[in-house]
C-alpha cells in the first residue's frame, strides 16, 4: 500500500514539474518569437511626443527610417519617405489615425517606393516632394513653401546635392516654446551627411548652414540608421573631440538593445558632427584644405571610401 502510495505521488510530482516545464519552455518560446520578430526590424519602433505633435518612429528595411507625424489635437497625420506601405497603414490603423499626407524627401527608390502604392490605398492622399521624378506626387514644392498638417506647420527646406530636389520638412506646433523637428532624409544624418550624387561640397555646405540656422534644440530625424558608421569616421577626422566619444558610447548602448539612435538635435551635430564643423582647424587641416567648401569635399570624399 505504502508502495502504491509513493508510486502515485512520484507520479503526480512528475506531472506538475512536467507541465511547469512545458509552461516555461512555452514562454521561452513565446519570448524567442517576440525577440525574434522585433528583430526582423533593424531597430525597434519609438513614440515622441512634444506638446501635441507625434513623431512615430518606422523602422523599414536594411536600415531605413520611415516616420509618422501627427497633430494630436486632430488625430492628422503625415508620413515621411513610406517605402514600406504596409507598415506604415497598419501603424494608422493601430493609432486610428487620419493619413492625409505624403512627405517625400527625394525620389529615390527607398524614400518614395511605397508612394504609388500608398495613394491606392488612400483616396485623396497629397504627395509632397520637390522633385518631378518623385513617384505620384501631386504637390510641388519649393524653398519656404509653408503648409499645415492639422495643426502643426510645414516648412519646406530646398537642400540639393544629394539629389538635386531634395527637400528637409520643419515642422512646428502653435505652442509657445515647443521644440521643432526636421525630417532631413538623406541630407543630413546623425554625425554624417549624404552623398553628393547630384550635387558638389558647396552645395552641402549650403544646405548645412540652412539645417544649422535652425534653433538648437530642433529634433532631427534623418532617413538611415548611419550613427555608429557616421561616429566612428567623426572620431578619426577629429580624435581630439571628446563629444564624439561620449556619442559613440551612447550609441553602441541604443543599439544593443536594438534601438534607434533618432533623433539628436541640431545643437548635438553642431558638437560632433564633421560635416557641420568643417570650419574647425582640427577638421580643415587633416582635409588639407584651405576653407570649409573644400573640407567638405574632402572629407565626404574620404567617408566614401572609410571602412
Amino acid at each position: 500500500m505504502k508502495i502504491t502510495i509513493l508510486a502515485l505521488l512520484f507520479v503526480t510530482f512528475s506531472s506538475i514539474t512536467k507541465t511547469a516545464e512545458m509552461k516555461k519552455s512555452n514562454k521561452l518560446k513565446s519570448r524567442k518569437v517576440l525577440v525574434r520578430n522585433q528583430r526582423e526590424m533593424h531597430s525597434c519602433m519609438e513614440h515622441h511626443q512634444y506638446n501635441n505633435m507625434d513623431v512615430k518612429i518606422l523602422p523599414a528595411l536594411k536600415d531605413n527610417y520611415m516616420y509618422l507625424l501627427v497633430d494630436r489635437t486632430t488625430n492628422e497625420a503625415a508620413v515621411v519617405d513610406p517605402v514600406e506601405t504596409k507598415t506604415v497603414l497598419q501603424a494608422v490603423h493601430d493609432h486610428k489615425l487620419k493619413l492625409t499626407t505624403v512627405l517625400t524627401t527625394h525620389h529615390h527608390w527607398d524614400h518614395a517606393g511605397g508612394n504609388e502604392e500608398l495613394a491606392k490605398q488612400v483616396p485623396g492622399i497629397e504627395v509632397y516632394g520637390g522633385d518631378d521624378r518623385i513617384d505620384a506626387l501631386t504637390k510641388k514644392v519649393e524653398h519656404n513653401t509653408i503648409f499645415n498638417i492639422g495643426n502643426l506647420m510645414v516648412q519646406c527646406l530646398s537642400t540639393p546635392c544629394h539629389t538635386m530636389g531634395h527637400v528637409c520638412y520643419y515642422v512646428t506646433t502653435p505652442d509657445e516654446g515647443s521644440d521643432g523637428v526636421v525630417f532631413t532624409g538623406d541630407t543630413l544624418f546623425l554625425a554624417g551627411c549624404g552623398r553628393f550624387f547630384e550635387g558638389n561640397a558647396e552645395q552641402m555646405y549650403n544646405a548645412f548652414a540652412i539645417l544649422g540656422s535652425l534653433p538648437d534644440n530642433t529634433k532631427v530625424y534623418c532617413g538611415h540608421e548611419y550613427t555608429l558608421q557616421n561616429l566612428k569616421f567623426a572620431a578619426h577626422v577629429e580624435p581630439s573631440n571628446q563629444e564624439i566619444l561620449k556619442k559613440i558610447a551612447w550609441s553602441e548602448l541604443r543599439r544593443e538593445d536594438g534601438k534607434p539612435t533618432v533623433p539628436s538635435t541640431i545643437g548635438e551635430e553642431k558638437t560632433y558632427n564633421p560635416f557641420m564643423r568643417v570650419y574647425e582647424a582640427e577638421i580643415m587641416q587633416h582635409a588639407g584644405a584651405q576653407n570649409a567648401i573644400q573640407a567638405m569635399k574632402n572629407i565626404r570624399l574620404e567617408k566614401d571610401s572609410f571602412q
